[in-house]
């Protein structure tokens, strides 16, 4: 789940480039680590678990269509030397329209994912914006940076600039957005989901 909104949010947090910093002007920038707000977001362990359960529906179906089709497979093997050529020709195509119509399963699975990712998690990022944006307004920041642990484009910042406290207190302090349950007749519980977060469909 942190991958998966911590990506989410660098959308959300703006970089900087060296032309915003020229002209001789003073510019007043702020960063966050966004894994830490993701941590402390409300409605987190709600998205996990809406992902994790109608990703493992997907993974199920998945796996029964592939069953299927290891079974069949299985089974012309054995027959195989008994089989005429015609036969033979005849499996050999059954199983490979299988084995596409598998590849097409998933996906279309990966696309009902992502989709159903982006709606589950909406709510979340829209949340952590605005707070960002709170501070930012408040601290007369020109702009806020992510700063996360191994993928940071910072080298080198005092500390002082660091609101990510400022911004999980005011995380807690916020309403844990609705998140959207499950639809009807959509999966209930995409390949290769486990915890502690969601993953999409095997490609």
């Amino acid at each position: 789940m942190h991958s998966i909104v911590r990506a989410a949010l660098i959308a959300l947090v703006p970089t900087v480039g060296l032309a915003a910093l020229g002209g001789g002007q003073a510019t007043k920038i702020a960063f966050v680590n966004t894994a830490a707000l993701m941590e402390a977001a409300p409605g987190r362990d709600s998205a996990t678990a809406i992902l994790t359960r109608e990703g493992n529906a997907f993974q199920a179906q998945l796996s029964k269509l592939q069953d299927s089709v290891n079974a069949r497979l299985t089974k012309f093997q054995k027959d195989e030397p008994t089989m005429t050529a015609a036969n033979k020709d005849k499996e050999s195509k059954a199983l490979q329209a299988l084995e596409q119509e598998l590849q097409t399963k998933n996906s279309q699975f990966q696309q009902q994912y992502d989709q159903r990712k982006q709606e589950v998690l909406a709510p979340i990022t829209d949340m952590v914006k605005k707070v960002l944006d709170d501070l930012r307004e408040e601290g007369n920041y020109a702009m806020i940076l992510m700063n996360d642990p191994g993928q940071t484009p910072i080298v080198s910042a005092d500390k002082n600039l660091d609101i990510t406290d400022k911004a999980i207190s005011r995380l807690r302090a916020t309403k844990a957005p609705v998140i959207p349950a499950t639809k009807a007749g959509a999966p209930a519980g995409p390949a290769g989901v486990t915890r502690p977060g969601p993953k999409p469909p095997a490609k």
